[in-house]
């Protein structure tokens, strides 16, 4: 495998250097001719060459002028393939259905989730990411620590496929990373969920208030119960039985999400 430039080794950039953990996480995200894939870090093309054999459409995103050039040589014959040198907490997303296939940097895993992940109205349908160990472990808790994940978690139902080892990485981190699935969830009130997201967590257990028990019971959440141990499946099932209560108000999500 080529040397990365001397800027990217020291840039906190550890690049997959293990083709069968490439292909392993292609093969975890099933998409074909009529998807549309991104993959954020490009980087050497060790992803985006099992990326280009799926048929689908492939847009690879790299900051590097260097290595968008070099992808651009040694993939020039790729018609379901297109390079795009930008920055990927800037590239605006697709206004269509997509998914994502990548590597992702380690110190950007969360601004890149909160892209993906946040909005109401994402248009991400599945991913399969390499991503921080610690991070993964994070994402993955069965009960979240905070709403913000617990929001990702309901919304999504997010996998930890495997422990990927340091060693499979050129320059070699000092940490292991994980290869992690993504599939969008059905949810029918994002408003109603993040309501009783918000408000559990800020309180010590959870309480009933204008809900009955019963409410709660049904989506398998006793009363009294900390909100930081309760599944986020949980809440999703809570706010959908609640969504079509007129009885109760559900306030605008906060403008991240929207």
């Amino acid at each position: 495998m080529p040397t990365a430039p001397r800027a990217q080794r020291s840039s906190g950039v550890h690049f997959l250097a293990t083709p069968g953990i490439a292909a392993q996480l292609v093969q975890s995200c099933p998409v074909g001719a009529h998807d549309l894939v991104l993959e954020f870090g490009a980087g050497q093309g060790a992803i985006t060459t099992h990326l280009v054999e799926t048929g689908a459409r492939i847009v690879a995103i790299e900051r590097d002028p260097e290595f968008a050039r070099v992808l651009c040589a040694r993939f020039a014959g790729s018609e379901n393939l297109k390079i795009v040198q930008a920055d990927i907490r800037d590239f605006s997303l697709p206004d269509r259905h997509f998914a994502v296939v990548a590597s992702i940097p380690y110190a950007l895993s969360t601004t890149l989730f909160r892209r993906l992940l946040d909005p109401q109205r994402t248009r991400l349908r599945r991913a399969a990411l390499i991503v921080e160990w610690g991070f993964a472990k994070r994402v993955t808790a069965a009960a979240p620590r905070d709403p913000g994940l617990a929001w990702w978690a309901a919304r999504f139902d997010i996998r930890l496929v495997r422990r990927i080892q340091a060693e499979y990485f050129r320059p070699r981190p000092r940490v292991d990373s994980a290869l992690l699935t993504l599939e969008r969830r059905h949810t029918r009130s994002d408003r109603a969920l993040w309501t009783l997201l918000e408000n559990a967590y800020r309180t010590p257990a959870v309480r009933a208030g204008k809900l009955a028990p019963g409410n709660l019971r049904a989506a398998g959440i006793e009363p009294g119960r900390p909100a930081g141990t309760v599944a986020p499946q949980r809440w999703a099932a809570l706010a959908d039985q609640l969504a079509d209560d007129r009885a109760l108000h559900w306030p605008p999500l906060p403008r991240r999400f929207r």
